[in-house]
Protein backbone atom coordinates (compact mmCIF):
# COMPACT_ATOMS: atom_id res chain seq x y z
CA UNK A 1 0.00 0.00 0.00
CA UNK A 2 1.25 3.40 -0.88
CA UNK A 3 2.01 5.92 2.18
CA UNK A 4 -0.57 7.88 1.70
CA UNK A 5 -2.71 5.37 1.03
CA UNK A 6 -1.46 3.69 4.60
CA UNK A 7 -2.19 7.77 5.82
CA UNK A 8 -5.58 7.58 4.61
CA UNK A 9 -6.15 3.99 5.73
CA UNK A 10 -4.95 4.86 9.62
CA UNK A 11 -6.98 8.12 9.56
CA UNK A 12 -9.98 6.42 9.10
CA UNK A 13 -9.77 3.85 11.40
CA UNK A 14 -8.85 6.38 14.00
CA UNK A 15 -12.00 8.43 12.99
CA UNK A 16 -13.84 5.57 13.11
CA UNK A 17 -13.32 4.47 16.65
CA UNK A 18 -13.62 8.43 17.70
CA UNK A 19 -17.27 8.45 16.12
CA UNK A 20 -18.37 4.71 16.88
CA UNK A 21 -17.33 6.07 20.59
CA UNK A 22 -19.55 8.69 19.96
CA UNK A 23 -22.50 7.57 18.19
CA UNK A 24 -22.69 4.01 18.21
CA UNK A 25 -24.53 1.91 16.66
CA UNK A 26 -26.18 4.71 14.41
CA UNK A 27 -22.72 6.42 13.41
CA UNK A 28 -22.29 6.80 10.01
CA UNK A 29 -19.71 6.50 7.81
CA UNK A 30 -20.27 9.80 6.54
CA UNK A 31 -19.09 10.92 9.45
CA UNK A 32 -16.19 8.86 9.64
CA UNK A 33 -14.87 10.46 6.22
CA UNK A 34 -15.51 14.02 7.60
CA UNK A 35 -13.49 13.12 10.69
CA UNK A 36 -10.69 11.67 8.80
CA UNK A 37 -10.45 14.31 5.97
CA UNK A 38 -11.03 12.13 3.00
CA UNK A 39 -14.17 11.48 0.87
CA UNK A 40 -16.56 8.88 1.73
CA UNK A 41 -15.32 7.05 -1.82
CA UNK A 42 -11.61 6.95 -0.09
CA UNK A 43 -13.54 5.28 2.77
CA UNK A 44 -15.15 2.98 0.48
CA UNK A 45 -12.18 2.19 -1.06
CA UNK A 46 -10.57 0.66 1.81
CA UNK A 47 -13.63 -0.28 3.79
CA UNK A 48 -16.25 -1.18 1.07
CA UNK A 49 -18.87 -2.11 3.77
CA UNK A 50 -19.53 -0.89 7.56
CA UNK A 51 -18.72 -4.64 8.26
CA UNK A 52 -15.33 -3.94 6.87
CA UNK A 53 -14.43 -0.95 8.79
CA UNK A 54 -16.05 -2.81 12.03
CA UNK A 55 -13.68 -5.70 11.12
CA UNK A 56 -10.93 -3.87 10.85
CA UNK A 57 -11.62 -1.96 14.21
CA UNK A 58 -11.72 -5.34 15.78
CA UNK A 59 -8.39 -6.68 14.45
CA UNK A 60 -6.90 -3.32 15.31
CA UNK A 61 -8.26 -3.69 18.92
CA UNK A 62 -7.06 -7.36 19.32
CA UNK A 63 -3.52 -6.18 17.71
CA UNK A 64 -3.16 -2.96 20.25
CA UNK A 65 -4.46 -5.56 23.13
CA UNK A 66 -1.25 -8.33 22.52
CA UNK A 67 0.89 -5.15 22.07
CA UNK A 68 -0.04 -4.12 25.26
CA UNK A 69 0.65 -7.37 26.99
CA UNK A 70 3.99 -7.72 24.77
CA UNK A 71 4.90 -4.20 26.21
CA UNK A 72 4.22 -5.71 29.97
CA UNK A 73 5.98 -8.90 29.61
CA UNK A 74 9.06 -6.77 28.23
CA UNK A 75 9.08 -3.68 30.71
CA UNK A 76 6.33 -4.58 33.40
CA UNK A 77 6.87 -5.40 36.42
CA UNK A 78 5.97 -9.47 37.19
CA UNK A 79 4.63 -8.89 40.46
CA UNK A 80 1.44 -7.09 38.97
CA UNK A 81 1.97 -6.66 35.24
CA UNK A 82 -0.78 -9.70 34.84
CA UNK A 83 -3.39 -7.38 36.71
CA UNK A 84 -2.61 -4.64 34.78
CA UNK A 85 -3.34 -6.10 31.70
CA UNK A 86 -6.71 -7.34 33.00
CA UNK A 87 -7.07 -3.77 33.89
CA UNK A 88 -6.36 -2.48 30.61
CA UNK A 89 -8.18 -4.90 28.34
CA UNK A 90 -11.63 -4.08 30.65
CA UNK A 91 -11.26 -0.25 29.83
CA UNK A 92 -10.29 -0.73 26.64
CA UNK A 93 -13.21 -3.20 25.81
CA UNK A 94 -15.55 -0.56 28.03
CA UNK A 95 -14.03 1.98 25.50
CA UNK A 96 -14.96 0.24 22.47
CA UNK A 97 -18.59 -0.97 23.38
CA UNK A 98 -19.87 -0.05 20.49
CA UNK A 99 -17.81 -1.83 18.06
CA UNK A 100 -18.23 -5.11 19.54
CA UNK A 101 -21.79 -4.63 19.83
CA UNK A 102 -22.40 -3.55 16.74
CA UNK A 103 -20.32 -6.74 15.43
CA UNK A 104 -22.40 -9.03 17.60
CA UNK A 105 -25.55 -7.44 16.67
CA UNK A 106 -24.82 -7.66 13.18
CA UNK A 107 -23.96 -11.08 13.07
CA UNK A 108 -20.45 -9.68 11.69
CA UNK A 109 -18.18 -12.47 11.81
CA UNK A 110 -14.28 -11.37 12.58
CA UNK A 111 -11.32 -14.01 11.76
CA UNK A 112 -9.55 -13.48 15.21
CA UNK A 113 -7.92 -17.14 15.47
CA UNK A 114 -4.68 -16.14 15.24
CA UNK A 115 -5.06 -13.09 17.51
CA UNK A 116 -6.45 -14.49 20.35
CA UNK A 117 -3.67 -17.53 20.47
CA UNK A 118 -0.61 -14.47 20.32
CA UNK A 119 -3.07 -12.91 22.77
CA UNK A 120 -3.38 -16.30 24.99
CA UNK A 121 0.59 -16.41 24.29
CA UNK A 122 1.31 -13.47 25.42
CA UNK A 123 -1.04 -13.65 28.92
CA UNK A 124 0.51 -17.24 29.07
CA UNK A 125 3.78 -15.14 29.35
CA UNK A 126 2.49 -12.89 31.71
CA UNK A 127 0.99 -15.07 33.86
CA UNK A 128 3.98 -17.16 34.51
CA UNK A 129 6.08 -14.25 35.23
CA UNK A 130 3.43 -13.53 38.05
CA UNK A 131 4.00 -17.03 39.36
CA UNK A 132 7.70 -17.01 38.83
CA UNK A 133 7.63 -13.64 41.21
CA UNK A 134 5.58 -15.44 43.54
CA UNK A 135 2.70 -12.92 43.04
CA UNK A 136 0.00 -15.15 41.06
CA UNK A 137 -1.05 -18.63 42.18
CA UNK A 138 0.70 -21.33 41.01
CA UNK A 139 -2.09 -23.47 40.56
CA UNK A 140 -3.76 -20.94 38.44
CA UNK A 141 -4.01 -21.62 34.47
CA UNK A 142 -3.67 -19.87 31.36
CA UNK A 143 -7.10 -21.03 30.49
CA UNK A 144 -8.50 -20.19 33.98
CA UNK A 145 -6.62 -16.65 32.93
CA UNK A 146 -8.51 -16.64 29.61
CA UNK A 147 -12.29 -17.29 31.14
CA UNK A 148 -11.63 -14.57 33.47
CA UNK A 149 -10.50 -11.87 31.00
CA UNK A 150 -13.65 -13.44 28.59
CA UNK A 151 -16.15 -12.53 31.68
CA UNK A 152 -14.65 -9.45 32.57
CA UNK A 153 -14.46 -8.11 28.98
CA UNK A 154 -18.36 -9.37 29.01
CA UNK A 155 -19.22 -7.56 31.62
CA UNK A 156 -17.54 -4.44 30.40
CA UNK A 157 -19.61 -4.74 27.12
CA UNK A 158 -22.60 -4.31 29.43
CA UNK A 159 -23.70 -0.99 29.66
CA UNK A 160 -24.54 -1.18 33.27
CA UNK A 161 -21.29 -1.72 34.25
CA UNK A 162 -20.03 1.18 35.88
CA UNK A 163 -16.31 2.18 36.00
CA UNK A 164 -16.65 1.41 40.08
CA UNK A 165 -18.42 -1.97 39.38
CA UNK A 166 -15.66 -2.53 37.11
CA UNK A 167 -13.05 -1.79 39.50
CA UNK A 168 -14.64 -4.11 42.55
CA UNK A 169 -15.36 -6.92 40.14
CA UNK A 170 -11.93 -6.70 39.35
CA UNK A 171 -10.47 -6.91 42.83
CA UNK A 172 -12.25 -10.08 43.49
CA UNK A 173 -10.86 -11.63 40.34
CA UNK A 174 -7.28 -10.04 41.59
CA UNK A 175 -8.03 -11.43 44.92
CA UNK A 176 -8.65 -15.05 43.75
CA UNK A 177 -5.27 -14.87 40.84
CA UNK A 178 -3.08 -13.69 44.03
CA UNK A 179 -1.07 -15.19 46.22
CA UNK A 180 -1.97 -12.01 48.68
CA UNK A 181 -3.73 -13.02 51.87
CA UNK A 182 -2.93 -16.99 51.46
CA UNK A 183 -1.10 -18.67 54.67
CA UNK A 184 2.57 -18.68 54.56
Amino acid sequence: MRADAQRNHQRILQAADEVFAEHGPQASTEEVARRAGVAIGTVFRHFPAKADLLRALMKRLLQQLTDDAGALVAHGDPNTALLEFFTQLVERTAANRSVVGLLASEGIEVPITGAVGSLTDVVQQLLQRGQRAGAIRAEIRVDEVMALLVSACQGALHGGWKPELRQRTLAIMFAGLTTAGEPA
